[in-house]
């Protein structure tokens, strides 16, 4: 099985060397760089590869803990994690670091996503996937979770219809507001509002069984 990879010689055909892991763990990241300074986005930018695999090695994880949580499938999200930073390394040239590297990263990431998930049918709203529900916690859940989020409460979520879910993971999880929600997802502040209170009812009632 494939994982969230990257080689030497990076480009958008060419973004598939494993890491080091269990499946859905794309590997640590690498200890005590400073992906968001040190000079690794710059020489990334002027070409240097290798400086682009430690910003990859820095971010991955994150990166793949979202995309995971959006799509609710551990290997389409490992290809959108590619997807992610073979796009990242073609616009490198667009990044003025008026933002963190991180942050810049992030939205491309949901944007990755988001594009994703609509030209795969999957952003029409759907009923809450019951039998995901009975499913293993090892089935829909394979990244670490983070902020004391239990196995359950991650079932649930990869549960929740797709545009339900991606509010909520924008907006509890990943730290949103419903203005940046809004502009990423085309649709009016208060309809994010809305699903945000729909994705927080139907985790309450899927938690209550």
């Amino acid at each position: 099985m494939r994982r969230p990879g990257i080689q030497d010689d990076v480009s958008a055909q060419q973004v598939s060397t494993p890491l080091s892991g269990t499946h859905g763990s794309p590997g640590p990241a690498v200890p005590s760089l400073n992906a968001d300074g040190g000079g690794w986005v710059t020489r990334a930018r002027d070409g240097d590869v290798h400086a682009f695999e430690r910003l990859y090695r820095a971010h991955v994880s994150r990166v793949y803990a979202l995309t995971l949580r959006m799509t609710a499938d551990p290997d389409r999200a490992e290809d959108l994690t590619q997807d992610a930073f073979v796009r990242a390394w073609d616009r490198l040239s667009t990044f003025r670091g008026d933002s963190a590297f991180g942050t810049w990263l992030h939205r491309l990431a949901v944007h990755v996503v988001l594009g994703d998930l609509r030209s795969r049918g999957r952003w029409e709203e759907e009923a809450l996937d019951e039998d995901r529900l009975e499913r293993s916690p090892r089935e829909l859940h394979t990244a670490p979770a983070r902020g004391g989020m239990t196995v359950d409460l991650e079932r649930a979520v990869a549960a929740l219809p797709p545009r339900a879910r991606s509010v909520l993971v924008l907006h509890d999880i990943e730290g949103y507001r419903h203005r940046e929600i809004a502009e990423l997802l085309g649709v009016t502040e208060g309809t994010s509002k809305a699903q945000l209170f729909r994705a927080r009812r139907l985790l309450r009632e899927a938690l209550e069984r």
